[in-house]
């Protein structure tokens, strides 16, 4: 007599089954994760965008209220307020700092408190935005006097700016 005995069938999944679900998750991975550097590339060159229409609008300001862009003059010279102190910038980056961040006169003289002569600015609240685009991003501005931004080249990775012509870009 043969005897039969039961035999369970295992469960569990093949190895052809296993290969399929790998190649679908590989194919969804092909098609989403550039997605994902896509989104980041849109986001950083929105916050460029955002950032360099406010510094250009800034300047466009300080332009139509001292008939000069900052930088261009020394921001020191005349006494400020009392309770204020007068902030040191030299022609270029630090008068171009000094001027847009703090209040100032008809002649471009910053100081760090207002009254009827100081009535203009402070055109930014924080300082100057990092520049996203940079290798390195950060906010340094090299500012130059030649009228020909787009020829030079800082090499910083934050902005350039000319002030002769008041062109701001980032520089990459």
């Amino acid at each position: 007599m043969i005897s039969r005995e039961k035999y369970t069938a295992q469960s569990g999944f093949t190895l052809v089954e296993l290969l399929i679900v790998v190649i679908i998750l590989a194919i969804l991975a092909a098609i989403i994760i550039p997605q994902f550097t896509a989104a980041t590339d849109d986001a950083t060159q929105s916050a460029y965008d955002t950032n360099i229409a406010n510094i250009r609008s800034a300047i466009d300001l300080y332009r139509q209220q001292h008939q000069d862009y900052p930088g261009a003059v020394v921001s020191t010279g005349a006494g400020c307020p009392a309770g204020s102190a007068n902030v040191v910038g030299a022609v270029g980056e630090p008068a171009f700092i000094a001027q847009l961040r703090n209040y100032t006169n008809a002649a471009g003289v910053a100081c760090t408190g207002t009254d009827a002569t100081f009535r203009y600015g402070p055109y930014l609240k924080d300082d100057l935005p990092d520049n996203p685009l940079g290798a390195v991003p950060n906010n340094t501005v090299t500012v130059v006097t030649t009228g020909l931004l787009g020829l030079t080249s800082g090499g910083t990775d934050g902005w350039r700016f000319d002030s002769v012509t008041g062109e701001f870009i980032g520089d990459e």
